[in-house]
């Protein structure tokens, strides 16, 4: 048995990433809220259904609280399940403060929900007359992981490995760990059936490529893509490692070299 989860990466920042809390505090809230109220008239309601966004199926009043196109911003911050919600906040918790740094708390904020819709019409395009609800923040994230890939595609992400009794902390290039998510979430979207319930593989792609278009666009002048790495990678330490480890505005390692410093703007 193989088991793998990242925990960190090794990319200092230069402030605390309070978009990054806040966007995690509301999708945990949202998933609360949706424990005590109907499950189904939740998703219905609040979740992106391609044949509603397209006028193709009108579902029952009590359904219409919002207009249809609302719903490619609503369904972000709904999840449909515990494991869903922490594997999504994992990623955008260990990801999502650089690309705050660089960006600034409102760009970044811009950035997030731009990919976010942009990987609903990604998802809600694949399957026009779907009546199943995507929700989920993995669209919006995977514009994050889109934008890190491009930014820091040599820091090494320390990723807990569990090899039947064998327990280590390995060093994994965010090119490998993050070219691989693409690639499997590419092919199986291609090989899925247009509509069939489950992960909405369409809606990551559609996110990372939004991802990496716009970082391009909205990175402040002077930064740099493609930055070299910070530490060696496939290098391993002990899972003790982790619960000792020295933090650094936000969870990354202490810097190593010197650090991008972005000059205060409009979007402050």
């Amino acid at each position: 048995m193989v088991f793998a989860v990242p925990l960190y990466d090794d990319n200092p920042t230069a402030r605390d990433p309070i978009v990054t809390y806040l966007l995690i505090g509301l999708c945990v809230g949202a998933f609360l809220w949706q424990l005590e109220q109907n499950e189904g008239a939740v998703l219905y309601t609040y979740g992106m259904v391609p044949a509603r966004l397209f006028g193709l199926w009108h579902p029952r009043a009590a359904y219409q609280v919002i207009p249809a196109w609302m719903t490619l911003l609503t369904s972000m911050f709904l999840h449909g399940g515990w494991f869903h919600l922490i594997g999504n906040m994992l990623f955008l918790w260990i990801f999502g403060n650089n690309i705050e740094d660089v960006l600034g708390r409102w760009r970044f904020l811009f950035f997030y929900l731009c990919c976010g819709v942009v990987a609903a019409l990604a998802q809600a395009f694949s399957s026009y007359g779907a009546h199943v609800p995507m929700v989920g923040a993995s669209g919006a994230i995977a514009g994050v992981l889109g934008a890190y890939l491009l930014l820091y595609p040599s820091a090494n992400v320390h990723v807990f490995i569990w090899i039947v009794i064998f327990f280590r902390i390995v060093n994994i290039p965010a090119w490998i760990l993050l070219g691989l998510w693409f690639a499997l979430q590419l092919l199986s979207g291609l090989t899925r059936s247009p509509g069939a319930p489950g992960v909405a593989f369409w809606a990551h792609v559609g996110g990372f490529v939004s991802g990496v278009i716009l970082i391009t666009l909205l990175r402040p002048r002077g930064m740099v893509l493609l930055q070299p790495p910070r530490s060696r990678a496939f290098a391993t330490l002990p899972p003790n490692a982790f619960a000792g480890r020295r933090t650094f505005h936000g969870g990354s390692v202490p810097p190593a070299g010197r650090t991008y410093r972005r000059r205060p703007g409009l979007w402050d």
